[in-house]
């Protein structure tokens, strides 16, 4: 603070520490652990994360892919309280009518997320640069470019143990930052008792008034040093997941607040008597006896905040890529018993590389205090105006209460952001202008992967052109199971009409696989699979939408996969008998919904035309009949009693149970299909270069969806295809 307003008196210190002392108590209690924890999304937190909560509560996700039934997932649990029901209504109909506001909701997230990241470089960098520091107060001769090659050590330390979990770091970084902040109390009484104890008089926040009215300017320029008392807030939140909101509740109140108030308290006290002493005042104010553990015990507690900001990162990620707004990377789990304890190789690698360009050409504490200030209000931010939506979306509380929440702390932490931002000139703009690149990366990820998906909807294949493909193709049914990955949620999607004119066969069972992530924390097992017919029974091709939460932990490799989606499938089948639904109404869409007929040719990658008459199956139900016969009378061998028992649809029902076995013994093949995009060459410039190029880009270098399956090339089958968007 006092490196924009020098110290002129001891009104100054009062004033700055008035100042300090209330913003702890506004941004971090109040807002943070009082408000904002509770709008958590059933334990996860972070910017994504009310977006996720608000995607629930509103049609909001720009992506089209959303199906009823994900409503009756037991996670979404929607409560629609009664008071300020209707003005809820009226803000729901609203956003979801309204796509301006849908992007502008995005990108609000977008750029609270790049701030989140941005924060994860300069956490690091700033927490250690300031607990190396301590070293010149220690050790008299040493420099600020030896501070600087220790702190790259440190920081090399720091992002290469990332990848053992928090758990297993958990049990000695639990101890130390408890004696830490039992450091910082008992320092903090320590110069109360040896200097100044008046300093109590901070409370009164008249002093704040006092510190502005001498020097304005100055003063202003000090609410950029100020903040970095309440850095870490928001990755409190974006962290929830690994603690209770009670439990954080519980130890901010009765720990953290207590000792950081005492650990100001007794810096001013020092700073009372030592004006000139301001850039080092907490390691000059420790006892000469105590410095050393205390030094040793700041660099640990430096790490463990680092460490913090950094998982809070990897939550973000997650979340954001669940979410279709983050390429995908990939993302190893940590720990067994805690789902969200993440580690991501490729951004930890990447935030330590941006940390270490940080600190070795931005070596002033203060410029890289002013990054921060930067990335965490960016942060802050987007989070009060989240929140405010949700207050009125979901929570339906006084309009009055959601006014003061909006006008106190946005009006706070925007005078805050005027403060950092007239000093981004210092060295600061390189956190800006990397936020801005992150921000572009997810938006144009979001963009190109929304225009493949309506592009593939539209170019969907009828159900009239699937019923009626023939033997003119060439084209017979194969024993095994084709495990047809695709984005469709509803409908066919073109790129098998590909397969089918690349390929001599497909195979007996067809199922297309569609992986969905829904806006939900977790899905239960019971309810990851949905299943619905696409043909006629005969046929045996089934849509399968395996649903997951953007916390679920996707450990299972492909024969896992197999098994878990076999089972459901055979209970599908089995509740599909019981139910006694037909063809037409098994399905939980309509044919008409399925049958838009947009052409009865088919055209192959070489540009052949084949008409269609013949159906797929003529020369295959016979076979697959006896298939059947065989397979039921091999292993039920029913006798003429029982089989004069069981009804038609019973014997049916049997039969294709049992044909999904034999298909099963004949193997399951992966069939992937690459669908690419490009530009029309009537489309604008920007459009060209985002998606020829910067989307082109992202998706040739991010991880597939399969490849968390870990399927061996001998079971893949892969086929390209271009849409021109």
């Amino acid at each position: 603070m006092f490196s924009k307003a020098p110290v002129n008196g001891n009104e100054d210190v009062l004033g700055a520490l008035s100042l300090v002392l209330y913003t702890l108590i506004l941004i971090p209690l109040v807002k943070y652990v009082l408000i904002v924890l509770w709008a958590n999304d059933d334990g996860e937190g972070g910017t994504f994360a009310l977006y996720s909560l608000l995607c629930r509560h509103a049609k909001v996700n720009l992506l089209p892919n959303q199906l009823p039934s994900d409503a009756r997932i037991s996670g979404f649990r929607l409560k629609v309280p009664s008071p300020e029901l209707e003005r809820s209504l009226r803000i729901k109909e609203r956003l979801e009518a309204s796509l301006t506001l849908k992007k502008l909701l995005l990108m609000l997230v977008l750029a609270g997320t790049a701030m989140v990241i941005a924060d994860g470089v300069v956490t690091p960098a700033m927490s250690v640069m300031s607990a190396v520091g301590g070293l010149r107060v220690g050790v008299s001769g040493i420099k600020q470019d030896q501070v600087v090659m220790i702190s790259v050590a440190f920081l090399v330390i720091l992002f290469s143990v990332q990848k053992y979990g928090t758990s297993k770091v958990g049990l000695f970084v639990g101890p130390a930052l408890f004696i830490w902040f039992c450091s910082l109390g008992g320092i903090g009484i320590y110069n109360l008792i040896n200097y100044d104890s008046r300093v109590w008089r901070a409370f009164n926040p008249v002093h704040i008034y006092y510190y502005f009215k001498r020097n304005p300017t100055k003063a202003w320029y000090s609410l950029g040093g100020c903040l970095l008392c309440a850095t870490g807030s928001e990755a409190m939140f974006a962290d929830l997941c690994y603690f209770s909101v009670r439990s954080v509740q519980l130890t901010f109140v009765f720990l953290v607040l207590p000792c950081l108030l005492l650990g100001y308290l007794g810096q001013a006290a020092y700073l009372m008597e030592n004006h000139a002493d301001t850039t080092q005042a907490f390691f000059s104010s420790v006892p000469s006896g105590a410095f050393w553990p205390i030094f040793l015990i700041a660099n640990v507690a430096a790490l463990i905040a680092s460490r913090a900001m950094t998982t809070a990162t990897f939550s973000c990620i997650k979340q954001s890529t669940a979410l279709g707004c983050f390429p995908r990377l990939k993302i190893i789990h940590t720990s067994r018993k805690f789902m969200g304890q993440i580690y991501i190789p490729v951004m930890n690698w990447f935030l330590l590389a941006l940390s270490l360009v940080m600190v070795c050409s931005i070596s002033s504490i203060y410029e890289i205090g002013n990054a921060y200030g930067i990335a965490e209000l960016g942060v802050m931010m987007m989070t009060t105006i989240l929140v405010t939506i949700v207050m009125l979306l979901i929570w339906q509380i006084n309009i009055i209460v959601v006014l003061s929440f909006v006008v106190i702390f946005l009006g706070l932490e925007l005078m805050f952001f005027s403060s950092v931002l007239w000093s981004v000139g210092d060295g600061s703009w390189i956190i800006l202008v990397f936020a801005v690149v992150l921000f572009f990366v997810m938006y144009i990820w979001n963009y190109g992967s929304k225009l493949k998906y309506e592009t593939e909807v539209k170019q969907k294949m009828s159900m009239d052109v699937l019923r009626e493909l023939g033997p003119n193709l060439g084209t017979i049914r194969a024993p095994g199971i084709g495990l047809l990955y695709n984005e469709l949620a509803k409908g066919i999607p073109a790129i098998f009409g590909h397969f089918l004119t690349t390929l001599p066969a497909v195979h007996s069972m067809i199922i297309f696989v569609c992986i969905k992530y829904i806006p939900v924390p977790v899905v239960p097992q019971n309810e990851r699979f949905l299943f619905r017919r696409v043909c006629p029974r005969s046929y045996h091709i089934f849509r399968c939408v395996a649903r997951y939460g953007y916390k679920d932990v996707r450990k299972e490799n492909h024969q896992m996969f197999e098994q878990l989606l076999i089972e459901s499938l055979e209970k599908f089948i089995r509740r599909d008998a019981q139910e006694r639904s037909l063809e037409s109404d098994g399905n939980g869409e309509s044919d008409s919904e399925e049958e838009h007929a947009f052409s009865r040719v088919l055209v192959a990658p070489n540009g052949s035309v084949y008409s269609l008459g013949v159906p797929l199956l003529a020369d295959f139900r016979d076979t697959g009949k006896a298939v059947m016969e065989e397979s039921t009378s091999e292993e039920m061998k029913p006798g003429p009693s029982s089989e004069s028992l069981l009804s038609d649809a019973d014997q049916s029902f049997e039969k294709e149970l049992s044909f999904l076995r034999k298909a099963k013994e004949s193997g399951v093949v992966y069939l992937l299909g690459h669908g690419n995009i490009r530009a029309r060459k009537s489309s604008w410039f920007i459009k060209k270069l985002f998606i020829n190029y910067f989307y082109a880009f992202l998706r040739k270098n991010c991880r597939r969806e399969i490849a968390s399956l870990s399927v061996p090339h001998s079971h893949l089958m892969q086929v390209g295809m271009t849409y021109m968007v």
